[in-house]
């Protein structure tokens, strides 16, 4: 830490001012989540990390695996106020974080005030003990600290009003469920088909309803709910197809793809810097079979791909061709706009470029500045027969169904198989 006291006024005014610029930004709206940043001490939780940084928008790793991969945090500012907006915690709340740190556990605790009651649990004994030391320090004894996996949740201290999850979640696990109170809420960062969405689920009757989602990113699941993604490499290590649950019936015809020509498709739809695009991520995994999602390793690129991100860029893949979304600057700065199109390789290149292109079309008509999907979880021995039309993805506790308003099937889009949501089908 720098030179000055934990307690000192520098903290403070850090503190104060990182508060002030959730709250301009609307990423904090309500008074009760701005009091609890104002008053819980995050360095306390960052020992270690100077105070600059203890304040600043981002990630303090707080343990790292054998690969230097970050296991463990007190996660950016924004994802943790946005989550605790969205479950809205009230004053005698019982409320089950999994996944600790003490930061968010001590941010839970002053919402719900001494009349709840806060449990936080991990996996990792090292976490636990130091969530423990850090909220003792921090004045936030009253914590309850678990040590078990977040698969089981934690009935000892159950029912919970409130659930959130601050690890990256493949699944929704019986037990999380189970243990809810009557009336009560799970925010789970869900990853579906590899995209990650912060989603507050509501019971009703057997399944859970979302009542929001938003865009965020987590470190994931430990332990018995550990789903790990696939990756296909082309051109050696410079480009991999991360897959999080559709691998490619022969992923061998792939090979030499990169050897093609580079098609490019642009669909016209453009857009000004600054506009959300996230909802168009999604309806793109829904819309679209053999999703995945692309990455270039910065090391190795040659430029040969330029994808929309590449760290995460939507992409599909259809035997031995694979398409991505990418972005081309229009206009001069300061007022440029962006122009979605579709880039792709392999002996169908042209086929699958078509595709994707019409699908940011469907999304600009459709759904751009909309609500975006609604997902539903339902029991994973749910029959076919009893889901609504949408994509379905299969995992180990639930079936996730996206849907759209309308569905999003104009008489446009029908017919083509490219642009119908289907059942996804996996194991």
């Amino acid at each position: 830490m720098t030179e000055v006291t934990a307690d000192s006024a520098s903290a403070a005014e850090l503190r104060d001012r990182l508060v002030n610029e959730l709250v301009a930004q609307h990423t904090i709206e309500s008074k009760e989540v701005e009091e609890a940043f104002r008053k819980v001490p995050r360095h306390l939780f960052a020992p270690g990390a100077p105070l600059e940084k203890a304040y600043a928008h981002a990630v303090v790793a707080t343990k790292r695996d054998a690969n230097g991969i970050t296991i463990s945090s007190v996660s950016a500012p924004e994802i943790q106020a946005t989550m605790l907006e969205q479950a809205g915690l009230r004053p005698g709340h019982r409320g089950l974080e999994i996944g600790s740190g003490g930061y968010n556990a001590a941010l839970m605790a002053e919402l719900v005030g001494t009349g709840g009651e806060i449990t936080t649990i991990d996996i990792d004994a090292d976490v636990t003990d130091r969530a423990r030391a850090c909220l003792k320090g921090a004045g936030y004894a009253r914590v309850n600290v678990v040590l078990t996996d977040g698969e089981e949740g934690c009935a000892e201290h159950a029912p919970y009003d409130r659930t959130v999850v601050t690890v990256g979640s493949w699944d929704i696990p019986p037990a999380w469920v189970d243990q809810l109170a009557e009336g009560g809420t799970i925010t789970v960062p869900l990853r579906m088909r590899g995209l990650t969405r912060s989603i507050t689920f509501v019971r009703a009757g057997d399944r859970l309803v979302s009542q929001s989602a938003k865009i965020c990113g987590f470190v994931t699941m430990q332990g018995a709910g550990a789903h790990r993604e696939r990756l296909l490499l082309l051109r050696g290590k410079e480009i991999g197809l991360r897959f999080d649950d559709e691998w490619p019936a022969d992923p061998d015809l792939l090979n030499g793809a990169l050897d093609t020509e580079r098609v490019e498709v642009w669909s016209g739809v453009r857009i000004p810097r600054g506009e959300q695009s996230d909802t168009l991520q999604m309806w793109l995994a829904t819309a679209l079979d053999g999703f995945c999602l692309l990455a270039v390793d910065p090391k190795l690129d040659t430029g040969l791909v330029s994808p929309q991100n590449k760290m995460a860029c939507p992409a599909v893949v259809e035997g031995g061709a694979f398409a991505y979304l990418t972005l081309q600057k229009l206009g001069e700065e300061p007022d440029p706009v962006f122009e979605f199109g579709a880039h792709a390789f392999g002996p169908d290149a042209a086929t699958l470029a078509d595709a994707m292109a019409e699908q940011i079309r469907v999304w600009s008509r459709d759904h751009r500045g909309g609500p975006g999907p609604s997902i539903t979880a339902y029991p994973a021995d749910t029959p076919d027969e009893q889901l609504p039309e949408g994509r379905v993805i299969n995992k180990r506790h639930v079936r996730v169904l996206i849907s759209w308003p309308s569905e999003g099937l104009s008489p446009a889009s029908q017919g083509n198989p490219h642009q119908l949501i289907q059942k996804e089908r996996t194991a």
